[in-house]
């Protein structure tokens, strides 16, 4: 079955995690995606590790599923022209350089339009490609510092704590694939392509959600607050017999179900307790009352006592756990993949379910170059003396 971006060609200028992330999203749902990658290096994060499986990267085979793999040398003018070729005939562009870096290659928005009216040309920056900032270097730690985030991470009497995934990121990545989406709709109307400019800076300002909202409204700058809520509680983690419990009562029937069922129907009626507004008020009251309580039963016990009932909680799961759970196996998010070198490779899966015209794992993460010749031949039209030709001089 053809996927939503079938017959959308993809070429992946990008590497690290945002811009092949959002790549890899755009293939799965079935474009055809070309990443290309400096000869003898490739991309950066084939080099970040361990752990390393018969020399790839973990943390490379995560984000370049359904991708092939071309080497092309920017520092020959071979290599350039082959790229702009490439271009003339892609729906896409995806680039994460420095602001300015492609303009001088010839590689820019502006000479791409040139050749290619109707691309989408995808930039992912640290920072933009407008204000005083725009030509800084930036990492996703970096940003989760700058944004904002790491002030609201971490124990209130801790000090600013980085979210343990590169989420600014991944949230760039997944802005950048909703822009991509929304431009090749709009050229269907218009017939033609646009720049699109995604910052993970914006991204993860964007992502502070009611956080934002709060300090916006309010003026009160927010703080730590560890795994509890300012605005919810209960609505932690808590210590029970064996493990962690997430307690996540977000209404006040929640809360009078959950009281009876643990049998502390009073704490229902207490007026300390009885509405969310009081529950918030009397925390350092009632978060004790719950430790000693919770500590009481296991993990499992509880679960199943919430779940009867519908009292939402649950675990806080290792990665063993993760993988091992029938919930995530029923939706598809541990998928295996023949690989040249490491047999089989698993893989996290994609959340994009879509009914009629479904994402679909094609290809495994690409070895470095492993497509480049099939490229060349198919997608260029080159012939064999040709193709030797830019191997020999170091074009490809």
């Amino acid at each position: 079955m053809a996927g939503a971006l079938d017959g959308v060609r993809v070429l992946d200028l990008s590497r690290h995690l945002a811009g092949p992330y959002c790549a890899m999203m755009l293939g799965d749902l079935g474009a055809d995606v070309i990443k290309i990658e400096r000869p003898g290096v490739g991309d950066e994060s084939r080099h970040w590790g361990p752990p390393f499986f018969s020399g790839e990267s973990a943390y490379y085979l995560c984000c370049n599923r359904n991708k092939q793999s071309l080497t092309l040398n920017f520092k020959h003018e071979r290599g350039l022209a082959l790229a702009r070729e490439l271009a003339r005939g892609s729906d896409v562009v995806i680039e994460n350089f420095r602001v300015g870096v492609l303009d001088k290659l010839g590689l820019g928005y502006a000479e791409l339009k040139a050749i290619n009216p109707r691309l989408v040309y995808c930039s992912i920056s640290g920072f933009g490609h407008t204000g005083p900032d725009r030509e800084l270097g930036s990492y996703d730690f970096l940003i989760q510092g700058r944004s904002g985030l790491m002030s609201i991470t971490g124990e209130p009497d801790g000090p600013p704590m980085k979210v343990g995934v590169a989420i600014a990121d991944v949230a760039a990545g997944l802005f950048a694939c909703s822009a991509v989406l929304s431009a090749l709709f709009a050229r269907e109307r218009t017939g033609a392509g646009q720049h699109l400019d995604i910052a993970l800076y914006d991204s993860q300002i964007a992502v502070l959600a009611n956080v934002a909202s709060n300090y916006l409204c309010s003026g009160e700058i927010p703080g730590r607050w560890g795994n509890a809520h300012k605005s919810i509680v209960p609505y932690e983690a808590f210590q029970a017999a064996d493990d962690y419990l997430i307690l996540a009562i977000g209404n006040d029937e929640q809360w009078q179900r959950f009281c009876v069922a643990a049998g502390v129907a009073a704490w229902a009626q207490d007026a300390r307790f009885a509405t969310n507004p009081q529950r918030v008020a009397n925390r350092e009251a009632l978060i004790p009352l719950l430790n000693s309580l919770l500590s009481g039963k296991t993990v499992a016990e509880w679960l199943r006592l919430c779940a009867e009932a519908d009292v939402p909680a649950g675990p806080v799961n290792t990665f063993d756990k993760v993988f091992a759970d029938p919930q995530a196996d029923a939706r598809g998010m541990l998928v295996q993949m023949p690989h040249p070198t490491l047999g089989t490779v698993r893989l996290a899966g994609t959340p994009l379910n879509l009914s009629a015209t479904p994402a679909e794992m094609r290809l495994p993460p690409p070895l470095l170059g492993e497509h480049t010749d099939a490229i060349l031949r198919e997608v260029l039209d080159l012939g064999d003396d040709a193709i030797s030709e830019l191997h020999r001089d170091g074009v490809v």
